[in-house]
């Protein structure tokens, strides 16, 4: 289906361009999500541009309808980068439909060693985000190798400076909390969870039926309601772009229960770095266990 509306030259209106223009760029790229190609076009710089396909944070990319404006700028595409692990199934197909032979692909969830089923959401995910940042500068230094140095300099600024605050965030947050219990409404908040070494005490199957906009059982629920009405956990981390009744319910008897709540989005808001808006939320979640740790 993708193959033919791509050959129909169907109009489209939803990729949008991040980092530099085409003009005099070494390598062209195509993002699957702008998480990612955020990353791509600061490790890139000038010899680099790069286009996201998912840009705007109305837009789930689980559930995204790639347009043939999508195929033609991945056909065109010197190197695509998409998420994997069943999160973006579209991605593949268009790289398959274009059938561009030496085209480069990054397929992150086959890089971090992540399957169809397991926790897709690996830009939450500090140790994998830095797999990704090597492997990427590692493939802009094979494709345009008269850049080599250019890049390994931009990955330098990128990991010394771009990344500070991300990098700050993150350690303050293990120094001072390390062990502290915390809820969440859906697993995307795991991959996190586990680095900054907070204990995640919501249910998996509650986490995933939220993640996968499935029903989560009775027993999920009761189970994540009496964690909050004893005050289990110290904190309560919610996807605001994913507020479902369930989920909502959750906050509100959090703020009864006197728990500070936080939040996390799925996608970025538009213009917005990687790194600045992982900070932001990092610097919340931070506040948020300050208060915790005061009460």
């Amino acid at each position: 289906m993708i193959a033919l509306a791509v050959a129909a030259g169907l109009v489209a209106c939803a990729s949008s361009s991040t980092g530099d223009s085409a003009g005099g760029a070494a390598i062209t790229v195509v993002a699957a999500e702008s998480f990612w190609g955020s990353i791509a076009s600061q490790l890139g710089g000038a010899r680099v541009s790069v286009t996201s396909i998912v840009s705007s944070p109305d837009v789930d990319p689980h559930d995204y309808e790639p347009r043939a404006r999508d195929g033609r700028a991945v056909a065109s595409a010197g190197y695509v980068i998409f998420n994997g692990a069943g999160y973006d199934p579209w991605a593949p197909k268009l790289v398959a439909a274009a059938g561009r032979r030496g085209q480069a692909v990054l397929d992150i969830g086959k890089l971090v060693g992540v399957k169809e089923g397991g926790n897709p959401h690996r830009w939450y995910s500090p140790p994998d985000v830095q797999k990704v940042i090597d492997q990427i500068s590692a493939d802009f230094r094979r494709i345009d190798a008269a850049g080599a140095g250019y890049y390994t300099e931009q990955e330098r600024a990128f990991e010394s400076s771009g990344l500070k605050r991300y990098h700050d965030s993150i350690a303050a947050i293990r120094q001072a909390y390390a062990g502290t219990p915390v809820g969440a409404s859906e697993s995307i908040f795991a991959p996190l969870a586990e680095a900054l070494d907070l204990r995640l005490l919501t249910p998996e199957s509650f986490l995933d039926a939220i993640s996968e906009g499935a029903e989560p059982t009775a027993r999920a629920k009761a189970a994540v309601d009496a964690q909050l009405k004893a005050q289990e956990v110290k904190v309560y981390v919610y996807n605001r772009q994913n507020a479902t009744p369930d989920v909502k319910a959750q906050v509100n008897l959090a703020r009864q229960q006197g728990i500070p709540v936080t939040s996390v989005t799925e996608t970025p808001p538009a213009n917005t770095s990687f790194q600045e808006w992982q900070a932001d939320q990092l610097e919340q979640l931070e506040d948020a266990l300050a208060k915790a740790k005061a009460a």
